[in-house]
């Protein structure tokens, strides 16, 4: 699960908090997913020119008062992050991904697409959207966790039997036992340790989550293939739920403390 979005609200959040600077959290953002640039939206909305990069983009939102980066990770028929309108939720189904944008007056929604120009220049362009002003509605960090853990139990128990993925159970009880030291953490500064140990077996788990799609089920009873598909949209959607209570859970100024 590559995502262009968590980045963005991790190290957004970071400098936030006062945990790092401005350039460095753009620094950070953009060596992961390549230049930034945020698009336009009309000028009642964000003061923006089209394409305006990143740093530009983070410094004029901080003087209408920005106060936090949510992540959105939604689904078809699972909008999780979301806060509306319809044009917003569509755009960010879509892409899979997205970032609200807590201003002093409103929210705005950011969603990102691959940003191709020609052989080399690979980078992210952002839509803005406006936004409604609710909180999403998200899990706390350890409801979270929990559910992830119990999650991979059930699934583990759905697989069983289920011949071209035999070895999922034992699999994924590997991915959980810790992160690999060779992978840079997910994570900025200032996010608490169990943050950074969800974030770490979510994104495991996300891996077999990819591994096992491509699968066509074939050699498979109907009853293996729907085993097969109720246990991978359970895992992902745990997944999914995991990722977006890790990035919420900093402690940001002005907003209270998150959900533990």
């Amino acid at each position: 699960m590559h995502l262009t979005s968590a980045p963005l609200v991790a190290w957004g959040n970071a400098w936030l908090s006062g945990h790092v600077g401005l350039d460095d959290a753009v620094d950070a953002v953009e060596r992961r997913g390549g230049p930034s640039l945020i698009g336009t939206v009309p000028a009642a909305d964000l003061p923006f020119d089209s394409g305006v990069p990143l740093r530009v983009a983070l410094a004029r939102l901080r003087g209408l008062g920005l106060s936090a980066f949510r992540l959105a990770l939604p689904a078809w028929g699972d909008p999780l992050g979301l806060v509306g309108p319809k044009e917003l939720n569509q755009a960010a189904v879509e892409a899979q991904e997205g970032v609200l944008v807590q201003l002093a007056d409103r929210q705005v929604g950011l969603v990102p697409a691959a940003d191709r120009r020609g052989s080399s220049y690979v980078g992210v362009a952002w839509t803005p959207y406006p936004a409604n002003s609710a909180p999403p509605q998200v899990p706390g960090l350890a409801e979270a966790e929990q559910a992830l853990k119990l999650t991979v139990i059930e699934v583990a128990g759905l697989m069983e039997g289920v011949d071209d993925i035999a070895s999922f159970a034992p699999g994924v009880h590997r991915r959980l036992d810790g992160p690999d030291g060779r992978e840079a953490p997910s994570l900025a500064r200032g996010y608490p340790a169990r943050a950074h140990r969800v974030v770490a077996q979510a994104e495991r788990l996300a891996k077999v989550v990819e591994l096992a799609e491509p699968s066509s089920g074939r050699g498979m009873t109907a009853q293996q293939v729907s085993a097969r598909s109720e246990a991978l949209r359970r895992l992902d959607s745990a997944v999914r739920r995991a990722l977006v209570a890790a990035h919420a859970s900093i402690a940001l100024p002005g907003l209270g403390s998150p959900r533990p």
